[in-house]
């Protein structure tokens, strides 16, 4: 995650109220039952000593939402005195975490950095051998890959696609040309997806639809791109094709993949600390990031973090990147980071 993203929440001085709806199966009384969860997050702020603009711009964020998708997917919301509003976004928790809400100098934004971090956004290619649909996805635990653009891609050639049954010279021709034109098509694909991953920045490009175009658009793929390629013959773009089966087969491959970059990480801490290029523990992190030395803040998944909340300020106002580590790395209080430059670089003498 790109704490830079966070940096309108840290413009205005605190405090700031903080709430997490869990994410719940919506029932009928999903409206009552948003209103109840409300009422009782409202009292443990209230006890706080919350200033009550805050509260009720957060109050007015939470009715005015769709009660059931607010159920479904969860919810953070923080919101200021003055300046109401700053931060309102989907967020959901394991099951039986439960809903919070706090009241403090600066955000808790904690919970809903770790889910962004271990989001993976992929290109997801649904092709055939005339084209395919790319879909730029953001894939975060517990989630249905949400969709933040879709596209339909035609192949540029001009001959069919389809090879005659029968033999025979003119037969062979017509194959030839088939070929020829599957091939125009993936290369039409995959120069798309390589254009496309240049802005949206995937973690993972999925490759999934009819086998030969698949295969095809893999092929043509540039080496460039220096993106991780996975395939999948679940889901496809023809119709009748199960979406769920697919999503269900993104979700594997980006917990894959983000499992896969958070030992990553641990690794490269577990280095950088040999030749000072990381740092461990709450007091060191605080000292880098206060330097603006940190690269990457990695925050320990199920350990709490040594003061977290000014670890997060402070690593947005330097444009550090947020990232998880596996639970069990045993980082010393939860936290570590990767540095830009050794911290006694940055000490006179």
């Amino acid at each position: 995650m790109d704490l830079a993203s966070l940096r309108p929440v840290y413009e205005h001085d605190g405090p700031f109220a903080t709430v997490y709806l869990e994410g719940r199966a919506p029932g009928e009384d999903a409206a009552q039952q948003v209103r109840l969860r409300w009422r009782a997050l409202r009292e443990r702020l209230e006890a706080d000593g919350a200033d009550a603009r805050a509260v009720d711009a957060a109050e007015e964020a939470i009715r005015t939402g769709t009660p059931g998708a607010d159920q479904a997917d969860g919810r953070v919301v923080v919101a200021h005195p003055e300046a109401g509003v700053v931060l309102d976004e989907r967020w959901d928790a394991a099951l039986g975490t439960g809903d919070a809400a706090y009241w403090g100098h600066l955000p808790e934004l904690g919970a809903y950095g770790r889910e962004a971090a271990r989001a993976v956004r992929a290109l997801v290619v649904l092709a055939d051998q005339e084209g395919a649909q790319v879909r730029q996805e953001v894939v975060a635990e517990q989630h249905t890959p949400q969709v933040r653009a879709e596209e339909d891609v035609a192949g540029g050639a001009q001959e069919g696609v389809h090879k005659p049954r029968e033999g025979g010279l003119s037969h062979r021709v017509i194959h030839h040309r088939a070929e020829n034109a599957v091939s125009r098509n993936a290369q039409d694909v995959a120069d798309h997806v390589a254009r496309t991953a240049e802005s949206f920045h995937p973690r993972v490009v999925i490759l999934a639809g009819e086998v030969r175009a698949r295969a095809a658009v893999r092929d043509a793929l540039p080496a460039s791109l220096h993106v991780p390629v996975a395939e999948t013959s679940r889901g496809g773009a023809g119709a009748g094709a199960s979406d769920e089966a697919l999503d269900d087969e993104v979700l594997r491959i980006a917990a894959h993949e983000s499992t896969s970059d958070a030992e990553h990480r641990v690794e490269q801490l577990r280095s950088g600390l040999a030749h000072d290029r990381a740092a461990e523990g709450g007091r060191a992190v605080a000292a880098a990031a206060e330097m603006g030395a940190v690269d990457t803040l990695l925050l320990e998944d199920g350990a709490a973090a040594a003061r977290e909340a000014f670890l997060l300020r402070h690593c947005a106002d330097s444009s550090a990147t947020l990232a998880v580590a596996p639970a069990g790395t045993g980082l010393k209080d939860g936290v570590g980071a990767l540095l830009r430059f050794p911290l006694e670089q940055s000490t006179p003498g």
